[in-house]
């Protein structure tokens, strides 16, 4: 359940404008823990040309996008990703959010975690959903926590974020024992 005043729906290429604002708005908030982006992720038609490739992604079955949005206004305050689905004896999906800084402290990344997750298990099958957080990034692991996961090690040198190659706190949430789909 999405704390009041704020909708998690699909990701739409509409969402562009709304999304190029936030993420400017939250630049350097998110600076410490995002990649290097050129200056054009952060316009409209950057954000247009990420979420075309990310819908290919959905169509093709390797991801569930979703966008958090101020319920009376619409506007976006945080993205949600479903990623890196494989199916078979794997049976796993990977996730990563962001949220508004103004949203942050009340328990919108957990709410959306909790929802992917029972997306992954209802209607996805899938057996597993993991997550890493930079080593210092306390906020996102309580998140985690809150929302069932448990880390199992951490991965060196892992993602190049704000210019290094930085290690990662791995995470997972089991979410059933049953066979793969036939």
């Amino acid at each position: 359940m999405m704390p009041d005043g704020v909708q998690m729906r699909g990701l739409a290429l509409g969402d562009a404008a709304g999304l190029a604002e936030a993420l400017v708005r939250n630049r350097e908030f998110m600076a410490p823990y995002e990649p290097a982006r050129p200056g054009a992720f952060y316009t409209e038609r950057g954000q247009r040309e990420r979420i075309a490739g990310v819908l290919g992604e959905r169509d093709a079955g390797r991801t569930v996008p979703y966008v958090l949005v101020a319920a009376a206004t619409g506007t976006p305050v945080g993205t949600i990703n479903l990623g890196s689905i494989v199916r078979g004896p794997l049976c796993s999906g990977g996730v990563g959010y962001w949220v508004d800084r103004a949203w942050n402290g009340k328990g919108l990344a957990t709410a959306a975690v909790e929802e992917v997750c029972r997306v992954a298990r209802e209607e996805l099958g899938l057996h597993r959903v993991e997550a890493g957080t930079l080593l210092d990034n306390l906020a996102s692991q309580r998140v985690l926590a809150k929302a069932g996961f448990e880390p199992y090690g951490v991965a060196p040198r892992y993602l190049h974020i704000n210019g290094a190659w930085r290690d990662h706190r791995l995470f997972q949430r089991l979410l059933h024992d049953e066979p793969p789909p036939g």
